[in-house]
């Protein structure tokens, strides 16, 4: 459980830095955050309503952010700070008590940076980077350990490459992004051509464009479109170990969960989310606020807003099997009843007809 920098903080610093009120000892000191379930008397946690195997009442937290709803809840022996968003406010407090470490606005001696690299003068670039000709940094930016950014890229004010982050020529990366390490963005696209036979490479030529405050996860590759770009829109949220193919479009504050693969062309509206495992075939299109659950196959475009699933929940071998085995059947089942249904009919209407 994270202690906080400082020895301690009280508990009506807290809310009156949310502006919420509180319920129980305002004076109660805080020496760290943890979760509901294990957090101490010294923690303070959050609660946002009742998920799968949280237990509000059986809480050790000393301090509890919530909703006025749910206090009764909580044990009383938990001071409560009411709050509108649970949630959002303990991202407020953390953001508050564990501050992004300060950069160092230098260039590490050990980085290679071409001279025809244009860094603003407060750019930090870590140890063994390297930055390419023709690249543009912004104010702020930060170039972690063992990036690698090829010739004419371009990065936006406040960026994070964390390390070990690879972005390939021409690609653009918009402010205040966060990309974790491992990341690869404009890698070739799997563009192939059948001849003879035999497979023939297709050049790769156009770019990665991600827009503002866009968060890219650990291991995540994004492919450079075929002749147009590849596009990430504002706000967008990507997990880790996602492959984005070549001219994929995902749109502004759209989130995709872990080990999700997006073929090529595909294209994802505004404010969706894909859950962890999710595929999406070639050339389709989601609607705005499409809503997948995990481990769906996408293999048709999705036109209208809602949440949509897609294969069979877990279940033992044996009923599994049986199940599996009676799917096969259904075009044969299907045809029996279309008969039985046609005899049903007939026999009606003989009733009908002869009273």
């Amino acid at each position: 459980m994270p202690a906080i920098p400082a020895d301690a903080i009280r508990v009506a610093d807290v809310a009156a830095r949310l502006g919420a009120s509180v319920r129980g000892d305002a004076e109660r000191l805080i020496r760290g955050v943890a979760s509901l379930a294990s957090a101490t008397i010294s923690d303070l946690a959050y609660f946002s309503g009742n998920r799968r195997g949280i237990q509000p009442g059986k809480t050790s937290a000393g301090v509890v952010l919530c909703r006025v709803k749910d206090q009764e809840a909580l044990p009383s022996s938990s001071v409560l700070i009411l709050v509108s968003n649970p949630q959002s406010a303990f991202v407020d407090v953390l953001e508050w008590l564990f501050p992004r470490p300060e950069a160092s606005k230098r260039v590490d001696p050990s980085a290679s940076v071409h001279p025809d690299a244009h860094l603003a003068d407060d750019v930090t670039v870590g140890p063994y980077a390297v930055i390419g000709s023709g690249c543009q940094i912004g104010s702020g930016a930060r170039i972690g350990p063992g990036c690698i950014l090829g010739e004419g890229v371009s990065i936006g004010s406040d960026t994070e490459l964390i390390a070990r982050v690879t972005v390939m020529n021409h690609c653009v990366i918009g402010a205040r992004c966060v990309i974790q390490p491992g990341a690869v963005i404009g890698s070739d696209g799997f563009g192939l051509v059948n001849e003879h036979g035999k497979w023939r490479r297709v050049p790769q030529l156009g770019r990665v464009v991600i827009g503002d405050d866009v968060d890219i996860g650990a291991n995540t590759t994004i492919d450079r479109g075929a002749l147009d770009d590849t596009r990430i829109d504002d706000g967008a949220k990507l997990d880790n170990l996602i492959q984005i193919a070549h001219n994929v479009e995902i749109g502004a504050h759209s989130a995709i969960a872990g080990c999700a693969g997006l073929a090529g062309s595909s294209v994802v509206g505004k404010y969706c989310t894909l859950g962890g495992g999710v595929g999406l075939a070639g050339h389709l299109t989601l609607a705005d606020g499409v809503h997948i659950t995990g481990m769906s196959m996408v293999t048709r475009s999705i036109r209208q807003p809602g949440v949509y699933s897609a294969g069979t929940p877990l279940d033992t071998n044996e009923n599994w099997h049986k199940n599996a085995a009676r799917f096969k059947q259904l075009e044969r089942i299907v045809h029996r009843v279309q008969v039985l249904e046609t005899d049903l009919n007939s026999l009606r209407k003989k009733d009908e007809e002869n009273p």
